[in-house]
């Protein structure tokens, strides 16, 4: 776990540099103005968004992210008949839906051949949980008595996930968020010791057991490490 987050930092960081070097030769006027200003663009961030999640491991939301801000930059490339842009966003979905199937159709035969499938304590209860939301917003209850992690992910949309009635596996658990323009809320019981490892982006994480957390309630058995991005969008933590 520990290495793919250092990798996501290393990839991240390999990414400013490049932004820097587009920046300064565009500056000099060593590369065309258009060409800085495709790759300095809103598409961009997209994909490049799209593919530190993949290096997190989230590959349905790098796959839809890599998707929309590749089918919108195609414009910028080469010229496309109006009428081919009108359907852009009916093709859009038609990706994204393939692409959830997709992932799902290789969760299934993973857990059908090396990997166990999460165990089903009864309804809503999981060891681990992979949840999106685009556009939208829920609420997910989650009292898995062995939670080992999960991946979360909200774009343009909101998810929170009350953790109160659960408990961590021995060791701890792990969870990966990717919020883009969009948040991430986690209600977890006050005896859990949370780390961070989010990195923010115009973004922010908190925690908002403020006061009522003290060393009192700390148990330091029982952690929980929120990892991944937040760009634009916000990850929290609270009781209440």
């Amino acid at each position: 776990m520990e290495r793919r987050g250092s990798d996501k930092r290393l990839y991240f960081g390999v990414i400013l540099i490049a932004l820097g070097i587009i920046l300064i030769l565009e500056r000099l006027n060593l590369i065309p103005e258009s060409l800085a200003d495709l790759l300095i663009s809103w598409q961009m961030l997209l994909v490049g968004i799209g593919i530190l999640s993949l290096i997190g491991g989230n590959r349905t939301a790098g796959t839809i992210l890599i998707i929309i801000g590749g089918t919108f930059m195609i414009p910028e490339l080469i010229s496309v008949p109006h009428e081919l842009r009108r359907i852009y966003w009916p093709l859009i979905l038609v990706a994204i839906g393939i692409a959830i199937l997709l992932r799902q159709r290789d969760h299934l035969k993973s857990g059908s051949a090396d990997e166990p499938v999460p165990e089903v304590l009864d309804n809503n209860s999981f060891h681990t949980f992979d949840d999106f939301v685009i556009f939208g917003g829920r609420e997910i209850f989650v009292n898995s008595q062995a939670l080992a992690g999960g991946k979360a992910t909200s774009i343009f949309g909101g998810i929170e996930f009350d953790l109160r009635k659960a408990n961590l596996k021995p060791g701890g658990a792990v969870i990966d968020c990717v919020s883009v323009f969009g948040g991430c809320g986690f209600k977890i019981p006050m005896d859990w010791n949370v780390r961070n490892e989010v990195t923010t982006i115009f973004g922010a994480f908190t925690d908002k057991r403020g006061d009522t957390y003290s060393d009192k309630y700390y148990d330091p058995s029982k952690t929980l490490v929120i990892k991944g991005v937040s760009i634009f969008g916000g990850i929290e933590v609270k009781h209440f």
